[in-house]
């Protein structure tokens, strides 16, 4: 990111400083696709949340369709989106919206699986990796969505990853068109170099012991990643536990960090059929790539103390 302040010029701009600086930008591009596997194209965008904006409100699709669990940025895109039912139809000029990863409980959905099933009908998929890139293989879609921060990198910058633009209507400005304002230089840079470092201060074994030590509090629900878990108190509320564990030196929310604050039931859990009871003493606890084997430890120590 220093790199990117130190050079910043306005890449659209054509005198030598604003091509040196485009120059930048692009081989950030090509080192995230890289680093990603991704062989399609790819928009720059401030995050998650306006790519999430980007493919829901600029598909050439004429339905949106989206699967109950999505994180709420994605009903605040599609306000008015048909959430996947048993009677929904899929078909031609339609964009179905899943989550790679959920972010409050850890499930992985089986969107390659979704894709194949809808795809032969017309319909593009779009899933959010914001919880899986840069920690698993991203999934077989026709639009993904990636943060950077969630890996490491820096804040206020991610990526519309496309199987090809046409799946868009342009805009104008920056981005080809299908952007407006000015790319992020440094952003993006950090971006690329968080991808390349990758490293983990734990490992997958130590993840899946440090789940098996929070107990039978953790829900279950299907297939699961080994860095967010749902954890349930058999008796504290949820915001007793995240004022007795802020007390403690750990930090964990209720529900997504970006509706974390409001007192009503998550919309994920009832979604997964969680009850109300169980859902009012339900915690998020999730890892990042710097979390230590110590902190593992302690918090499970905590955990403990508690339940």
């Amino acid at each position: 990111m220093e790199e990117g302040f130190a050079i910043w010029a306005n890449p659209s701009s054509p005198h030598g400083e604003g091509r040196k600086a485009k120059a930048a930008l692009e081989d950030a591009r090509a080192r995230i696709k890289r680093a990603l596997n991704w062989d399609g194209e790819m928009i720059f965008t401030s995050g998650a949340s306006e790519a999430l904006w980007i493919a829901l409100n600029r598909s050439k699709a004429d339905r949106r369709i989206v699967s109950a669990v999505e994180h709420d940025a994605v009903f605040r895109a599609a306000p008015d989106a048909e959430v996947v039912s048993d009677e929904t139809t899929f078909g031609d000029n339609a964009i179905l919206a899943v989550q790679h990863v959920n972010s409050e409980t850890g499930v992985i959905n089986p969107v390659a699986q979704m894709a194949e099933t809808v795809r032969s009908g017309g319909t593009v998929v779009l899933s959010d990796c914001s919880q899986s890139a840069g920690k698993m293989a991203l999934p077989d879609a026709d639009m993904l969505v990636v943060s950077a921060h969630k890996f490491g990198g820096p804040i206020g910058i991610g990526a519309l990853l496309l199987r090809e633009f046409n799946l868009l209507n342009p805009i104008g400005g920056h981005e080809r068109g299908y952007r407006q304002g000015t790319e992020n230089v440094p952003g993006a840079l950090g971006m690329a170099a968080a991808l390349e470092a990758g490293d983990w201060q734990t490992t997958t074994a130590q993840r899946r012991s440090f789940a098996e030590r929070l107990g039978e509090g953790v829900l279950t629900i299907g297939d699961q990643a080994d860095y967010i878990f749902a954890v349930t108190h058999p008796g504290m509320s949820a915001q007793a536990l995240l004022i007795r564990l802020d007390a403690m030196g750990f930090a964990v929310s209720a529900g997504s960090a970006c509706s974390s604050g409001t007192l009503k039931k998550s919309r994920v859990l009832d979604a997964f059929g969680v009850s109300d009871d169980v859902a009012a003493r339900t915690i998020r606890v999730s890892l990042g790539w710097n979390t230590t084997p110590e902190e593992l430890d302690a918090f499970a120590e905590a955990w403990s103390s508690l339940a």
